[in-house]
């Protein structure tokens, strides 16, 4: 088992006995819609909902220095082996439960250097 694997099985394991700060959610992409000729759009695009565990936190200081920060930004931490495929600042993860429920748009996204998790910036939406 990976260290990202085994720290997520732990995670997720304390959290659903009451003793994490991991909480269900679901990364949604609106999908890409297909265009015609003069640029009206012909078939919309198929919305991805991927399901995951994610936390929210106070915003580090790495994010309150990224361009477009605002105040009520926070940080975003989805584990990495809780969802199929990349987290990209095209995605709104909707957190479903817990004390932070709602949707949050993705502003930027990195990996922590074990890899397991995405560290994001997310903003209310």
């Amino acid at each position: 088992m990976s260290v990202p694997a085994a720290f997520a099985s732990i995670a997720t394991a304390f959290s659903k006995a009451g003793l994490g700060p991991y909480h269900p959610a679901v990364a949604r992409w609106p999908g890409t819609p297909a265009y015609d000729d003069g640029g009206s759009i012909t078939t919309p695009g198929t919305p991805i909902a991927k399901p995951c565990m994610a936390q929210i936190a106070a915003a580090t200081q790495k994010m309150r220095t990224e361009v477009g920060y605002v105040d009520k930004d926070v940080a975003l931490l989805v584990l990495v082996t809780t969802i199929d495929g990349e987290l990209d600042t095209d995605a709104t993860v909707e957190v479903t439960a817990g004390p932070h429920a709602g949707s949050y748009s993705v502003q930027s996204t990195n990996k922590d250097s074990m890899a397991t998790h995405w560290i994001c910036r997310g903003r209310a939406v």
